[in-house]
């Protein structure tokens, strides 16, 4: 089986790329453009790990304002793109191309000739997409049309793409059904992840394309967004710094384990996509408030910190709560990692990764 996997450097495609890796006679061609939404290097170090030796092709400069010494890695532009081999996987090569450029899809799509494509790629952050929209338009919407147009043009057996519980916006129905309304995001990101679910109808109903939508719900693990909550929770812990906790604690979040999302998306992945777009809820099920998970941190890690309470954000949303029922009843997904063994997992490995300890 040939896969196409996009945002392959992000936290949930480098995953996905190692288990699709171990199978027999897959072919792997993953993408990232590599973007400096935050520090490249630790894109790099998650495609490193998958085996991507990138000497020679990587330089170092400082990020203009923010004094952040980051690696980029040099490429050439379409249609001579660098192709690198997997060191570790003979079968997966990476190439650095951004899904919003239709040049360079239409040759990976073209020369490739992928069966399958799992879509991760997107510009991430609700409440940075409140301050900076235009880049969650070009990438969100107009890169996920270009894999649509390449699909219609190329066909593939089935897309998989990324979306967000985000999109249910304040939800007052718990938990979350994906037979709920979701016409009011709160942010630009949630905005544009619900228009990847109506292009992904259009797309299905004028052209037959198998797609389905995943609405991830606050994924966490080794190699997370430093972005996210459990990281900048870390962070904050480990370095006396004050923990940022927003509606002055009132929050709730369904906390989900990098591993059961990777079951998840596994599951789909290798069944028959039937000729239909589908939308699944991709969570634990189980939501934790935000002290809670801040408090088994602080337990795991070995240190307690000092928690400012600030209000709530805009693009925040108070609680998410996931309703698996037709991913577990089509499917048989069951998450499998208790919030606490997951965050002892995820303190493990921060710890060791960081304070080699």
């Amino acid at each position: 089986m040939r896969y196409l996997v996009t945002g392959a450097a992000g936290f949930i495609g480098s995953h996905l790329i190692g288990r699709l890796a171990a199978e027999r006679d897959a072919e792997v061609l993953a993408i990232d453009n590599l973007n400096n939404y935050y520090d490249p290097r630790l894109k790099l170090k998650r495609l490193e790990l998958l085996g991507f030796d990138f000497e020679g092709c990587v330089t170092e400069k400082i990020v203009p304002q923010s004094g952040i010494v980051c690696r980029e890695v040099e490429y050439l532009s379409p249609p001579c793109m660098k192709e690198f081999t997997s060191t570790i996987y003979p079968g997966v090569k990476f190439v650095r191309a951004d899904i919003s450029d239709s040049s360079a899809m239409e040759t990976l799509f073209r020369e490739f000739g992928p069966q399958k494509v799992v879509n991760l790629a997107a510009m991430a952050g609700m409440r940075y997409s409140m301050e900076n929209p235009l880049p969650y338009v070009h990438t969100n919407i107009s890169g996920f049309l270009n894999i649509l147009e390449c699909a219609r043009r190329h066909p593939v057996e089935g897309i998989i793409y990324a979306s967000s519980s985000s999109v249910y916006g304040e939800n007052h129905n718990i938990p979350f059904s994906e037979s709920d309304r979701v016409e009011e995001p709160k942010s630009v990101y949630a905005a544009t992840k619900k228009c990847n679910e109506l292009f992904a109808e259009v797309y299905n109903s004028a052209y037959h394309i198998p797609l389905t939508g995943l609405r991830f719900f606050t994924v966490y693990g080794e190699y997370g967004r430093p972005d996210m909550a459990p990281m900048l929770f870390a962070d904050a812990i480990m370095n006396g710094e004050k923990i940022k906790v927003f509606n002055n604690g009132d929050m709730m979040r369904d906390f989900t384990y990098i591993s059961d999302i990777i079951d998840g998306i596994l599951k789909l992945v290798h069944a028959p996509m039937p000729d239909e777009s589908r939308i699944f809820n991709i969570g634990c099920g189980h939501p934790e408030k935000l002290e809670d998970f801040i408090r088994f941190l602080e337990q795991n890690l070995g240190s307690k910190g000092e928690k400012e309470y600030l209000p709530m954000q805009p693009g925040d949303i108070t609680v998410t709560y996931a309703d698996t029922t037709r991913l577990q009843d089509l499917f048989g997904y069951e998450p499998r990692i208790s919030m606490p063994e997951g965050v002892a997992r995820f303190a493990q490995w921060y710890k060791k990764e960081y304070f080699n300890i």
